[in-house]
């Protein structure tokens, strides 16, 4: 190194990688944040997942420039000496400047205030579907409202996770709290800490908690060897159970997706009520108190347990359509096993993501993550500019050779049903060493 500059290799600096010895890099500067990875807002996941890696893509993906000058503080005074930036990451930070440059961070329109009202409309017409009609179809269409109410409210959950969708960090919070734990009953701190990981991590088989789905699905074989899920922290067994339900993934698929809703209440109280450090957590169970006592009651309301067992069930399924979204984005992409380092970070976004094309009318139906990769590339992109900057990404991803798939939404469930079906024939090869049992034998010997 020149002058009085201290410097480490990036083998050096992968020795920094748990907790308590945290280090990271951005531009080439090496920072310590192992005590400061409890109190990042955006969790310690998404440090620790990147722990003695260059995350320069990472950094400036999700944080404003009003960010880089809290950095000083943790310098450790060294700097990386074979640091090198590869040109596709080149183009991407130019990109990423140039987007601020024009402002499109900041220009957020008119959606958030459109998407609240219409959730507002639509929570006042189940209530007057469910209190004050006797009609079971009045019954089962407000369950259908209800549960286009829960979608929307995901979307404004999801994008206040992401950027400032309101005037103030505080009315941001607000928003987080109504929509996502009052309205849908799913944490907002749940979502953050699953989702972050997802983003950094995106498509990875063993840091990517949006693809650990064992027993019920595996969008790939390297599955069959029980991997270690390193957001979970424990192995995921592809035990008899797993191969089961596996070599049947898609036939049950779509079953299963009109009943996701179920998991994510299940997870939201394991994280709740478990050991682990987050932010606001008696915000979120306030909210989900919220949630259980409004929705149990609203149920209560309707005059049979029949009608109420179907105003339930339709209001999950309903919500189906955005749990496939989120699946079609993903499952049928490309994967790998690790972490992106550095400059592939760029290149491991295009590669896990699909983008649903469609006119711009639907907009609102998709929440804008249609357009996945460009999401994933600026997550603090406002959804209502991610049209405009889609074909800049498209050339960008030309340019370098990359994968820029966009798919009809016909296309992008035949693409995904034919993975896990095939994934699902290599599960039912009998010559796979995985313990069988008399069931397993006997459902795949007689068909």
């Amino acid at each position: 190194m020149e002058g009085d500059k201290k410097g480490i290799t990036s083998e050096e600096l992968k020795q920094h990688n748990k907790a308590g010895d945290l280090w990271i890099s951005i531009q080439g500067k090496v920072y310590d944040v192992s005590d400061w990875a409890n109190e990042h807002p955006g969790g310690d996941v998404a440090l620790l997942n990147q722990a003695g890696l260059d995350v320069t893509d990472a950094f400036i993906a999700y944080h404003p420039g009003t960010a880089w000058k809290y950095l000083d503080k943790f310098f450790t005074g060294y700097y990386l000496t074979d640091f090198k930036v590869s040109e596709t990451s080149k183009d991407y930070r130019k990109l990423a400047s140039e987007f601020a440059k024009l402002g499109l961070f900041e220009k957020k329109g008119h959606i958030t205030m459109y998407a609240l009202a219409s959730i507002v409309l639509m929570f006042c017409s189940v209530l007057y579907g469910v209190l004050c009609c006797q009609s079971v179809w009045a019954h089962l269409g407000s369950a259908v409202v209800l549960g286009f109410l829960w979608i929307q409210s995901a979307y404004i959950g999801h994008d206040s996770g992401h950027y400032q969708v309101m005037n103030t960090r505080g009315y941001n919070k607000l928003a987080q709290f109504l929509a996502g734990n009052s309205l849908t009953g799913i944490s907002i701190a749940w979502w953050k800490w699953t989702h972050n990981a997802h983003h950094l991590s995106c498509n990875s088989l063993d840091y990517d908690p949006d693809l650990q789905h064992i027993p019920v699905f595996a969008v790939n074989s390297i599955f069959f060897n029980s991997i270690k899920s390193y957001f979970y922290g424990r192995y995921l067994s592809f035990d008899p159970v797993a191969r089961f339900f596996v070599s049947y993934q898609h036939w049950t698929f779509y079953p299963v997706m009109c009943v996701a809703r179920v998991n994510l209440y299940i997870q939201t109280f394991l994280l709740l009520f478990s050991k682990r450090k987050f932010p606001d957590r008696a915000l979120n169970i306030l909210g989900i108190l919220i949630f259980w006592t409004w929705f149990p009651l609203l149920v209560s309301c309707i005059p049979n347990w029949p009608e109420r067992v179907m105003f339930v069930l339709t209001s999950f399924a309903v919500t189906a359509i955005q749990h496939v979204q989120f699946c079609l984005n993903h499952f049928a992409a490309d994967v790998y096993i690790g972490l992106p380092e550095g400059n592939d970070w760029f290149e491991k976004q295009t590669s896990g993501t699909l983008d649903i094309s469609c006119s711009s009318w639907m907009d609102w139906f998709y929440g804008g993550l249609q357009f996945q990769l460009e999401h994933h590339l600026f997550p603090r992109m406002p959804r209502s500019q991610l049209r405009r900057i889609s074909p800049v990404v498209q050339d960008l991803c030309k340019k370098h050779n990359l994968s820029y798939r966009s798919l009809s939404f016909w296309e992008a469930n035949v693409w995904t049903i034919r993975k896990l079906r095939n994934v699902a024939v290599q599960a039912r090869d009998l010559a796979n060493p995985v313990p069988k049992n008399m069931m397993w034998e006997a459902v795949n010997t007689l068909g």
